[in-house]
Order: C-alpha cells, then sequence, then structure tokens
C-alpha cells in the first residue's frame, strides 16, 4: 500500500536540515511511501528544484515573491534573512498565507501525513489547510537556540521574541511526534516548549553508505585540480576564484598531514579561531601540516573572513578550496586525513558522520552534537569552546601520531556505520511515520529513538 506523506521545508536548501529532508525522501518509497517536498528556494545554491531533483517537489521561489524571504533563528546584521523574533504580525500573516497555497498545490489536505522541518509558519498554514492530517514535526535545533536566548531574556531588538515563543510551543504540541537529534536534544525540547516528553523520538541525522566511504584516490593529483587548476576560493567583495596558488604551494600538500574543515563562513563556525590555532599547532608539530577550508557561499561571511586570519595570524599552508556540491564532498574527505569541526554551536554535525563514514577521525567542539558524535580518545578528539591553546594541542596529537590517527579514524568509521548510515535510519523512521499515519501493523508500536 503506498502511503502519501508532504515534507515540508520552509528554508531555501543551503544548510543540513535540507541535506537531511532530501536523504530522507530518498530513502522513504523503499518503504511505500509517496514522498512530495514543499520547499523555499532561491536563485542559485538556494534552487529547490536543482537541489531536490528527481524528487516531486514543489518550490516557494522567495525571488520571484512567491513567498515573503524566510526569517533565520539567528541574528546576523545585514543578512537578507532577519531573525523571526524581529518578525512582526503583518509580516507572520503573509508567510501563513504564502505556505497555506504552497501546501495546497502539493496536496496536503488529502495526504496520510504531514512531516514539517523546524518550527515555523509551515506549521500554522497546515492546520489551516490541512486540520485532519496528522503531523510529525522535526526540530534540528537552531530552534532550541533561539527559544534558549529568548528565556534568558531577549535583546531589545527582538520585539517580537514572546509572540513567537508561544507560537513554537503551540505548533509543537499540535505535533503527534516530534524528531529531535540526540538526547540532550529532547530534554532541551520538553523543558523549552512543554511537550509530553513520550511524543519525542530521537532521530539523528545520517549519511548515504554508497557515497562516503574510504576510497584510493591521487591526492597528489586531487589537490592541483581543485587549488591549481580549477580554484573556488574568493575574497571579500570578489568573485569565485579569486584566491589561486601557485604550483609550489599545492605540492607541499604531498607529504603533508591534511586537515579539512567544512562549513559556511558564520562566526558559529570560528574559522578564524581554527586557522590561529592552526598556525600555533605548525610551530609545534614534528610533522608538515596542511589546512583546507571547504565552503563559504560566494560573497556571504560573517565578522573575520578566514581569508583576512590567515594573513593576520601567519599561518602557512592553509587553503580556501570555496564552496562544492554535497557530492563532492567524499573526494575531499579521502584526500584528507583528519577532519576538524571548530563550531560552538553545532547542533548536530552531519558533516562529521559523514567524514567518519570515510575514516577520518575528527577534532570537534565539546558540545551538542559533536559531543554525543565524537568519543574522545577512541573516535576522536574532543575540546571545550573558543579554547584556541586546546584546539592547537589537539592538532598537533593528531598530526604527530599516525598510528593513534590511524586507529582513531578506524573506530570513527565502524560508529558512522552502526549509528548513522540512512537506510537503517530511514527503515526505522518509516515505523514511526507509519504508526502516526495510523498505518503501522497490529500491536505494533515506536520507539523513543531510532537507533
Amino acid at each position: 500500500m503506498i502511503v502519501r506523506i508532504v515534507n515540508g521545508l520552509l528554508f531555501s536548501p543551503r544548510g543540513g536540515s535540507a541535506q537531511v529532508a532530501r536523504s530522507i525522501a530518498h530513502e522513504l518509497p523503499v518503504h511505500g511511501w509517496d514522498v512530495t517536498i514543499v520547499s523555499g528556494s532561491c536563485e542559485g545554491l538556494g534552487d529547490a528544484r536543482q537541489f531536490y531533483a528527481g524528487l516531486d517537489v514543489v518550490a516557494v521561489d522567495f525571488d520571484a515573491g512567491d513567498a515573503p524571504m524566510h526569517p533565520s533563528y539567528e541574528d546576523r546584521p545585514g543578512a537578507p534573512d532577519r531573525c523571526f523574533a524581529m518578525v512582526g504580525d503583518e509580516e507572520y500573516a503573509e508567510h501563513v498565507a504564502a505556505w497555506e497555497r504552497a501546501l495546497t498545490e502539493a496536496g496536503a489536505p488529502d495526504a496520510d501525513l504531514l512531516h514539517l522541518h523546524h518550527l515555523t509558519p509551515l506549521n500554522e498554514a497546515a492546520a489551516r489547510v490541512a486540520p485532519g492530517v496528522p503531523i510529525v514535526g522535526h526540530l534540528h535545533g537552531t530552534e532550541l537556540l533561539m527559544l534558549e536566548q529568548i528565556a534568558a531574556g531577549a535583546p531589545d531588538h527582538w520585539v517580537h521574541a514572546d509572540a513567537w515563543a508561544a507560537r513554537m510551543r503551540r505548533w509543537a504540541k499540535a505535533c503527534e511526534r516530534l524528531l529531535v537529534l540526540t538526547p540532550g536534544h529532547a530534554e532541551r525540547a520538553q523543558q523549552l516548549l512543554g511537550i509530553d516528553p513520550a511524543c519525542c523520538v530521537v532521530a539523528p541525522n545520517g549519511f548515504d553508505p554508497q557515497c562516503f566511504k574510504p576510497a584510493d584516490i591521487d591526492r597528489d593529483a586531487f589537490w592541483r585540480e581543485q587549488l591549481l587548476e580549477e580554484p573556488r576560493g574568493w575574497l571579500p567583495g570578489q568573485e569565485v576564484g579569486t584566491i589561486t596558488y601557485e604550483a609550489d604551494e599545492v605540492a607541499r600538500m604531498r607529504d603533508a598531514v591534511v586537515l579539512i574543515a567544512v562549513g559556511r563562513y558564520t562566526e558559529v563556525k570560528r574559522l578564524g579561531l581554527l586557522i590561529r590555532a592552526f598556525a600555533k599547532a605548525q610551530r609545534e608539530t614534528k610533522r608538515h601540516a596542511a589546512l583546507v577550508i571547504l565552503g563559504g557561499h560566494p560573497g556571504e561571511y560573517e565578522a573575520e573572513h578566514p581569508a583576512d586570519a590567515i594573513v593576520a595570524s601567519g599561518a602557512q599552508d592553509v587553503f580556501l578550496a570555496g564552496w562544492r556540491d554535497h557530492a563532492d564532498l567524499p573526494a575531499f574527505f579521502n584526500a584528507a586525513d583528519v577532519q576538524v569541526l571548530a563550531s560552538v554551536r553545532e547542533q548536530f554535525g552531519l558533516v562529521l558522520v559523514e567524514g567518519m563514514a570515510c575514516g577520518l577521525p575528527p577534532i570537534a567542539v565539546n558540545r551538542y552534537g559533536p559531543s554525543e558524535i565524537v568519543r574522545d580518545g577512541e573516535t576522536g578528539w574532543l575540546v571545550e569552546p573558543d579554547d584556541e591553546a586546546a584546539l592547537a594541542q589537539a592538532i598537533v596529537a593528531a598530526v604527530d601520531d599516525p598510528e593513534g590517527r590511524s586507529a582513531r579514524g578506524i573506530a570513527a568509521r565502524r560508529a558512522a556505520l552502526e549509528q548513522w548510515s540512512w537506510p537503517s535510519l530511514a527503515a526505522a523512521l518509516s515505523d514511526v511515520l507509519a504508526d502516526v499515519a495510523g498505518m503501522a501493523p497490529d500491536g505494533a508500536h515506536t520507539k523513543s529513538n531510532l537507533h
């Protein structure tokens, strides 16, 4: 029997939640689900039709005026997506009306189930156009950070903070189940949203084991191609490809221990701190090391641009590889030796799992999602947030201990396969969704987590 599900995401596909939505949409048909995706969309890197190619997608085009530009759970001065807590009632009503149209176009009123990511005006629109269809909410953590800031005392310019917190609590309580990334997220969600603990299901993000796996690669040729022949790095205010490297610089990577950091140029990623820690580590390591930073939407950065941090710190052999498609990640991981994620507020850390699946031991911050993914001393290294010295020492340890690095890499891949492979996660998720939709076999019941 085919069961219809509408998978909704307010945001254009640029972050980890979109990767999750796409992966789930690809996996669920194996378990009898007919999936339609409703997603925000922007030209270029946020194009939903391109990102969800091959899937049934209803794209809400912000550039064309299909809906107002989506807000954000973060308050980033100058960003086009203003914080939710700054959005007033009139604009809120415009959001809801736009997403009512999108859900209706996607056939939400006739669906068996709605799977809505985050807590957004999509939830309100769903309650209005499909009031009899059960909802499974999916929290990705960023919404909890905003609610925590509101609870601690919102900034004065968050004039609509209380209204949004009340809406999000109402939407959460209307969900039959709330998927959360980790047990820690479940506890935070219960405190912030006042939901019944029995509604929470721990559903970690996953990876595609057919794509993310160890593979032989000609590292010398790979780095020449990515950094020398087809450069994608960019300087502030300039075009993609404006950062170039000389052949002898790239050749130095041949004998280096290569660390790779993947992520946007946002302040919470702490790329400047990572570069400074790497510069310190270089003065102590016995072996030559290089650092590749992969990511950074062209033209988008906060606070310190990595190129400026490289100059200011005096770090050598740091390469900015620019933004790449998600499908390119496995090759970059297999051309590196260690992954580093200095982010201080990473709610899960899917990129850690993907790197671990390729056999890369990670260095990460001992908070939020990474603290529940990385086992310090076994699958990688954990350091305290914003501790530049500790991060430098972890880099030294990773670079100078090839045997320990190899052992942690093997353990990291084993842990990834056992806990975060999408085929097994999707099978368990399908059971949860079927239970909510009233399609579960007699006597079946959902578990409190998908492990």
